[in-house]
Parts: structure tokens; C-alpha cells; sequence
């Protein structure tokens, strides 16, 4: 069994959850960006274009998570675990900046076992 390229604690979960009752079905994109560092971000599903240049690393709470093909070379070589800190992001961008909390990435590096 191919170990997963993402996922998320149960803290990022639960915010899953309570923002799927408020907006509907997510989606996730990786950002690199300047104005957030490099953020995962959570819109409503469908509200970002995703483009050739993006990779579907998987889904989290049911929800597809992509990361744009550049930033995938770096990354590659670990699995993304989607975790939530409390106080506001660097972004007004992602769903979960109004209620006080905001989804952070945190990593390990695939090791020959996995």
C-alpha cells in the first residue's frame, strides 16, 4: 500500500468538518506564494481553476488537495500533513482566516519504507 502523499491531523479535520457545514464541499491548493508563504489553502470547491499545472496530491476529509507542479518538484519527496495553529493566516484568501484559526503544512520525508 503506497503510503499518502497528504493528510491531515484530526484537529484539520474537524475544521474540515465544521467548514463543510458552512460553505459546502472544499478543495485545497498548496500555495508558494509571497503574501502567504507557502500556505495550504481552502476554498469552496470549484472556486479555484486548477490548471494543467497543478498535481492532485490526494484528499483530506474528502476534499481533493492539489499543489502546483513547480512547487510539487520541491516537495516530492514528502508527505504533507495538514494541520491547523490558532491566529490569523497571511491570507484573507482561505476559508478558515475568519474564525481565528488557519490551516499550517507540516512535513516528513519519505523514507525507503514507505
Amino acid at each position: 500500500m503506497e503510503t499518502a502523499k497528504v493528510t491531515a491531523t484530526e484537529s484539520a479535520l474537524k475544521l474540515i468538518n465544521y467548514l463543510k457545514t458552512q460553505h459546502g464541499e472544499l478543495m485545497f491548493h498548496q500555495s508558494g506564494g509571497c503574501c502567504d508563504g507557502s500556505s495550504p489553502m481552502c476554498f469552496p470547491d470549484g472556486e479555484l481553476i486548477i490548471g494543467d499545472g497543478d498535481v492532485l496530491l490526494g484528499k483530506i476529509g474528502g476534499c481533493p488537495f492539489y499543489i502546483a507542479a513547480q512547487q510539487y518538484k520541491y516537495w516530492q519527496h514528502t508527505q504533507l500533513i495538514i494541520d491547523v495553529a490558532s491566529g490569523p493566516g497571511g491570507s484573507d484568501f482561505s476559508l478558515e482566516g475568519p474564525d481565528g484559526e488557519r490551516f499550517i503544512t507540516r512535513s516528513r520525508l519519505f523514507v525507503n519504507a514507505d
